[in-house]
């Protein structure tokens, strides 16, 4: 009995102290609604961990649902993102399956930044939050409104998914 109980609780050990975040070779997709100013869309991401504490990856932004004062082209509905994170849930200890990143991104319209959160239910299920803002805009005189489509704060609410 007591040989059963110590190898339960190396076990539970072992998994209690898990992070979400795994570093190197770490794999997440995640797939959002994302709201902004005039229109409301989808965004899909992959981020890929390429060291303890950092993870790059690609973003996909699309707007469905556009006000009707807005006329835009699909070059001008989508956008896509180069991304870079800094994946700091280890080092705010927060909970295991809590992560929190900030980071940076190049996109087809803007240099920008982005704060996001994920929570992890199961090891492979999950879901976050993100927040995204220009820092710099490619197009610097005044901007019609389909150009202003992810060229402004959006925020995302979706699942996110652990490989």
């Amino acid at each position: 009995m007591k040989k059963i109980v110590l190898i339960a609780a190396i076990i539970f050990g072992m998994t209690a102290n898990a992070q979400i975040y795994s570093g190197k070779g770490d794999q997440k997709v995640q797939i959002g609604a994302d709201f902004q100013d005039g229109a409301t869309g989808i965004q899909g991401t992959y981020d890929y961990g390429i060291a303890q504490n950092f993870s790059l990856g690609l973003g996909v932004n699309y707007a469905l649902g556009l006000d009707d004062e807005i006329d835009a082209d699909f070059d001008e509905r989508a956008t896509l993102r180069l991304r870079f994170n800094a994946n700091i849930g280890d080092v705010i200890n927060v909970d295991p399956m809590f992560d929190i990143y900030p980071g940076l991104h190049f996109s087809t319209k803007s240099f920008g930044g982005h704060l996001g959160a994920r929570y992890f239910f199961t090891d492979g299920f999950g879901i976050f939050t993100e927040a995204a803002f220009p820092l710099a805009k490619y197009k610097t005189e005044d901007l019609t409104p389909s150009e202003e489509l992810y060229n402004q704060f959006n925020a995302v609410l979706g699942l996110a998914f652990n490989f």
